[in-house]
């Protein structure tokens, strides 16, 4: 098995907040034997989605269960953004729902702490394994680019279930992307009254601004703006129906800074102003 990516081992990151689990793992597997290096490790995700984003490692593993820090959002993130880079949990959490859902997303193993060198080493072959597979498919793209039949590239299957690395990829890729929409709009409507910005939920749900804004249009057919404020607009419906309540007062509550502009989002939404609305009891 050629353990090579290209000219370069394979690069290996870890994530954990325990640093004897970090050191041990270091020092401890020998990582040449599989054509791996390890190129950086982190103690914390927000460092270690810095660190991710800096080095672009191969294999990373990672611990889902740090303080603040939503591993499985984590996960996802990874997998939509980089979507060859493989993953392995290392945890104490014990939930197999939790688990179903991670591996759902492409992690490649689930290993609950504490793990023996023979599941880890199993671990890492596995991941190696699937990075030459990946590598061999994209070479395979690449030599018949230019040829109207893709069967060459196409044929290539994966030895979990037959199925071809680039639908399985691709299965797996559609899982992180909804997952990561779907936080983001949750995080959306949690906040909405707030004067919340594309970055700070992108930072939430751990994937870049451009990320997350592709991932919304192609998702929804909406930018960040327009899905925020049909956010906002559902619960205004919501508090008109108390005449107690000013529009100004709603206008405020449901985050807009101005009334004019408000009323202007609203009659772009419903075709009708925020009074009007009121008025005809809808």
């Amino acid at each position: 098995m050629n353990m090579e990516y290209g000219n370069q081992m394979y690069k290996v990151m870890i994530i954990d907040d325990e640093p004897i689990i970090v050191e041990g793992l270091r020092r401890s597997v020998a990582w040449d034997k599989f054509g791996c290096e390890v190129i950086a490790t982190a103690y914390n995700g927000v460092e270690g989605k810095t660190l991710i984003t800096e080095k672009k490692p191969d294999m990373v593993f990672l611990d889902i269960c740090m303080p603040e820090m939503d591993g499985l959002s984590m996960v996802a993130a990874l997998k939509s953004e980089y979507s060859n880079m493989q993953v392995t949990i290392l945890t104490g959490f014990r939930d197999f729902e939790y688990a179903k859902t991670a591996l759902n997303l492409g992690v490649r193993r689930f290993l609950l702490k504490p793990s023996n060198m023979e599941e880890i080493e199993e671990a890492i072959a596995f991941m190696v394994s699937k990075l030459d597979s990946e590598s061999q498919y994209d070479k395979a793209v690449s030599e018949v680019d230019a040829e109207p039949d893709l069967s060459k590239a196409g044929d290539r299957k994966d030895a979990d279930n037959g199925s071809s690395i680039g639908e399985k990829a691709d299965k797996h890729e559609d899982a992180a992307n909804n997952f990561i929409v779907r936080n983001a709009i949750a995080y959306m409507g949690e906040h909405y009254s707030e004067k919340i910005m594309l970055a700070e939920v992108s930072e939430k749900v751990y994937v870049s601004q451009w990320h997350l804004s592709k991932l919304l249009n192609k998702e929804m057919g909406q930018n960040f703006s327009e899905i925020l404020n049909g956010i906002r607009i559902r619960k205004a419906e919501e508090f008109l129906k108390n005449p107690s309540l000013r529009i100004a007062d709603v206008a405020e509550m449901v985050g807009f800074g101005e009334v004019n502009h408000f009323s202007k989002v609203f009659k772009k939404i419903n075709g009708v102003s925020p009074n009007e609305y009121r008025n005809n009891g809808s």
